[in-house]
């Protein structure tokens, strides 16, 4: 299975999602490496403010740095190779770098429970 490993920019805490005012894609995408993991995916997320030390010790991440700058994160690394950069990847992104089959990635629409007389 092969290894993704986001750089995330400084965020309030390891996932982003926390205090009062959370960003919506970060709830997203917090959800997708949960589901992504559920599913054998090994994926690690590493900090800015928390981690900077993995940031610095990683050639392509600081090479990415110098070049870009903080505001270009995050950086997602599949294999230590770049997959993408400047915004979170979707679950269909995150299960074909994981290998995850395509069945396993669909999202079952909820039912129209008000189409019928007994509105939930």
């Amino acid at each position: 299975m092969k290894s993704i490993q986001v750089f995330d920019p400084a965020l309030c805490c390891s996932t982003g999602v926390c205090g009062a005012d959370v960003d919506e894609q970060l709830v997203t995408f917090s959800a997708d490496v949960d589901w992504a993991q559920q599913q054998g995916s090994q994926i690690q997320r590493f900090n800015l403010a928390q981690q900077p030390m993995e940031f610095a010790n990683n050639q392509i991440v600081r090479g990415f740095l110098e070049r870009s700058g903080e505001e270009a994160l995050p950086l997602i690394l599949v294999d230590g190779e770049v997959a993408l950069a400047g915004r979170y990847p979707n679950r269909k992104e995150l299960a074909r770098w994981a290998g995850i089959r395509h069945a396993a990635i669909e999202i079952t629409p909820a039912t129209n429970c008000c189409s019928n007389s007994n509105c939930c």
